[in-house]
């Protein structure tokens, strides 16, 4: 399978342009992927545009790729979102990573009232920013079209106005209806995934009150870092995208 790279100024190119890789993204392919000329490339700006095309000039400063096909991919629909809760160590970042790998459309970090980690100030800036690097790259490993965008940290105060206008489902260990006997009605899923310790009896009545609805996953109890892909996977199934 050809190389995939990230240029956001690609979206206007055309066939028998020449798209540059400059920066990390050319050292990556050259260094990293020690791309070499000729080898096929594909090129994305993350928001549809998919063009096709050969390496002409390689170097850890820039990469020249001649386009030979271009393709714009329409967004999926319905989008699912995935709302991870905080979570300590590395485990948000692991989920984070594999939803994007498996398909999902938009990430929203959620400090829950369990949350060990606390996104406060300077440090939610920086915390969205690591994870939408997490999702770039990620989104290249797996060739998608359009990478998923990481919304600002949200209280449970703002999900649950969300969950008043979009199907909000609650990854809950003691809920009855599991999530695969789940039908689509055509709005977009939002998926929520409480940190290590779940989501607190507080949290589950003000968002089941706003309209959120409790689904079971599976008989066993997955970490947070796997509850998320694990729902994204089972829903792919479900709306034809496997």
């Amino acid at each position: 399978m050809a190389l995939h790279f990230l240029v956001e100024s690609s979206s206007a190119a055309d066939v028998g342009d020449i798209v540059s890789l400059t920066g990390p993204e050319a050292k990556h392919a050259a260094v990293v992927r020690r791309l070499r000329v000729g080898e096929a490339v594909t090129v994305g700006d993350g928001a549809g545009v998919w063009l096709t095309g050969a390496a002409e000039e390689v170097s850890p400063t820039r990469v020249d790729v001649r386009i030979s096909d271009r393709a714009v991919e329409s967004a999926p629909t319905p989008r699912v979102v995935l709302v991870q809760a905080l979570a300590k160590g590395d485990r948000d970042e692991l989920a984070v990573q594999a939803a994007c790998e498996l398909g999902v459309d938009e990430i929203v970090p959620w400090q829950a009232s369990r949350s060990v980690s606390r996104w406060e100030g300077s440090k939610a800036v920086k915390g969205r920013e690591r994870w939408a690097s997490i999702v770039r790259e990620a989104a290249k490993q797996a060739h998608r079209a359009w990478v998923p965008q990481v919304a600002p940290p949200v209280s449970t105060g703002e999900l649950a106005a969300r969950a008043s206008h979009q199907r909000m489902l609650l990854l809950d260990p003691t809920a009855s209806t599991r999530l695969s006997e789940v039908a689509s009605d055509g709005r977009d899923l939002v998926l929520v995934v409480g940190p290590e310790g779940g989501i607190s009896p507080e949290e589950l009545a003000k968002l089941t009150d706003a309209g959120a609805e409790r689904v079971l996953l599976g008989d066993t109890v997955l970490r947070t870092s796997t509850a998320g892909p694990a729902a994204i996977a089972v829903l792919s199934v479900a709306l034809g995208r496997w």
